[in-house]
């Protein structure tokens, strides 16, 4: 019999990838989660881009950051929720780091100070380094001398949503590490922040909504049935090749296939959606380049492909 896999929309916790995703595309329910975690009031220029897809190159490993929006002073926030120890999260944000910073000059560029300042955020329901803190900052500090710093404009932090010290911390940002894990009417309803219950608001909505169900369901179904072909073909390469061995990599080409259909889902869906508001073409040929990192050539393709 095979698993189970779908999740129902409503069971879903912000620490959920999707739920995440789709809550952070609201302005402001992202303005709200990143003041309350940095602890800083702020302001931003655009809307956020959500699952922004990076490549330098077509031979380099691509990224795709979760959402990424810029402040007033220029700022770049890049939020990423992870729901799973890898284990090799340090280093994986160090290579996010990297690539976002190679997008933020055109070429031929000589002036670096031109780089924007970046904040890299990841929030996981677990303690990376085994501190207890809720919060970790890193920004580059000298051996040899503590007190300086580089100030290259490029700071990480790490949030852990289960820290022990809370006498260091706000009601509100304590309260908003429940809500992460706890995403329901009664979390909400028990903080007095306002900034929660306008993250909540939209969090209600989207539950709400019925495309977003449909969404949602499409997404599941189609990473259940590449597994399944992944393991069925593991299972058939792990006759010739050793069991194991076979299993890993079938389970490695189904997760590849279905974030390539998951790719050009949400390259339909943002099409469709700007048909639906009548947002001209060149607008969302625009939005086509900024989210998925696309040339003028490939917008232009897919647009014509996926456009009614």
């Amino acid at each position: 019999m095979t698993q189970k896999i779908v999740t129902a929309l409503d069971e879903l916790n912000l620490v959920d990838r999707f739920l995440f995703s789709e809550t952070m595309e609201n302005p402001e329910a992202y303005q709200a989660a990143v003041e309350i975690i940095t602890e800083n009031e702020m302001e931003f220029l655009t809307r956020p881009m959500t699952e922004k897809e990076l490549r330098i190159s077509p031979q380099l490993r691509a990224v795709r950051l979760d959402v990424v929006n810029m402040g007033t002073d220029k700022t770049i926030y890049e939020v990423e929720m992870q729901q799973k120890n890898t284990y090799n999260l340090p280093k994986r944000s160090r290579y996010y780091q990297a690539q976002l910073d190679v997008s933020l000059l055109e070429p031929g560029c000589t002036d670096f100070n031109r780089l924007n300042d970046t904040c890299f955020i990841l929030i996981a329901p677990f303690d990376i380094f085994g501190k207890g803190l809720y919060r970790y900052t890193f920004e580059g500090v000298c051996k040899e001398c503590p007190d300086l710093t580089i100030k290259d404009g490029a700071k990480r932090m790490f949030i852990n949503t289960k820290g022990t010290n809370r006498e260091d911390f706000s009601q509100e940002f304590l309260d908003f590490m429940e809500y992460i894990n706890s995403t329901t009417d009664e979390t909400a309803a028990k903080s007095k922040s306002e900034r929660i219950h306008k993250i909540h608001k939209n969090v209600q909505k989207i539950r709400k909504s019925e495309k977003t169900g449909v969404k949602f369901m499409q997404l599941w179904e189609e990473f259940a049935y590449a597994r399944q072909e992944g393991l069925q073909q593991g299972r058939e390469e792990g006759l010739e090749q050793g069991l194991e061995e076979g299993l890993e990599q079938g389970i490695r080409e189904g997760i590849k296939q279905a974030e390539e259909k998951s790719f050009i889902q949400r390259i339909r869906d943002l099409i469709e959606d700007h048909q639906e508001e009548n947002i001209p073409m060149e607008r969302t040929i625009e939005k086509l380049k900024k989210r998925f990192s696309m040339n003028e050539n490939e917008a232009r393709e897919y647009y014509q492909q996926y456009a009614k």
